[in-house]
């Protein structure tokens, strides 16, 4: 007899049963591009970040997203989960201050960085990790002398059925062109200041070496 987990209102229990019967978990096609391999299809995978797809963000650094760079493969193939390598040199934001309906969290990686969080600014170093509960404002800069690299992880499993969240206007992340022009949720316009990304091959510099 398996052992098996039951959730309860009270303190975890472990109990006797049948075992789990379930079929086979199919691994993924990747797809090679000319900005290199992007996951084609559902199932399981291993993709290494320096072969994958990557965006080049004028004024916002570089950008791997590991689970979808769009709502359609996001939906299609990632729908509980959003991750992302983010790397910015000192000074340029990562992103627009806005909160989110889900959980987020960050992990500097290599580096320096900027948090600008709820009207407060944290410096930030190498393995220092973030946590965002919903509805928590937040962005990043880059800092220090180099290259910054954030691991970023997000809850994405709700959001197809409602409201993500909202681009803020903040006076703190404005000095770091990290405002949006107005509260919104319309990404085009929260990001007009920059020009469009664009997918591109990974380049040496990128990550650490090993």
């Amino acid at each position: 007899m398996a052992l098996y987990y039951v959730p309860t209102p009270g303190r975890p229990l472990y109990q006797r049963g049948p075992p789990y019967d379930r079929g086979v978990v199919s691994e993924a096609d990747l797809e090679r591009t000319e900005a290199g391999f992007v996951p084609a299809s559902s199932g399981w995978f291993v993709m290494n970040a320096r072969e994958a797809r990557w965006f080049d963000n004028p004024g916002r650094g570089h950008s791997l997203p590991l689970t979808g760079h769009d709502e359609y493969e996001a939906e299609t193939f990632f729908a509980m989960l959003g991750m992302a390598i983010r790397v910015v040199n000192p000074g340029e934001p990562t992103d627009t201050y806005h909160w989110e309906t889900e959980q987020e969290d960050f992990l500097v990686v290599s580096g320096e960085a900027l948090l600008i969080v709820e009207g407060q600014e944290r410096r930030l170093k190498q393995w220092d990790f973030v946590h965002c509960p919903p509805e928590t404002r937040h962005a990043f800069v880059g800092a220090g002398d180099g290259p910054c690299v954030l691991l970023c992880a997000s809850s994405r499993q709700f959001q197809k059925d409602g409201p993500w969240g909202f681009y803020c206007v903040d006076e703190i992340a404005a000095r770091y062109n990290a405002s949006s022009p107005e509260e919104t949720q319309d990404g085009a316009l929260a990001y007009a200041r920059f020009p469009p990304s664009q997918p591109t091959r990974y380049r040496d510099g990128f990550l650490p070496h090993d």
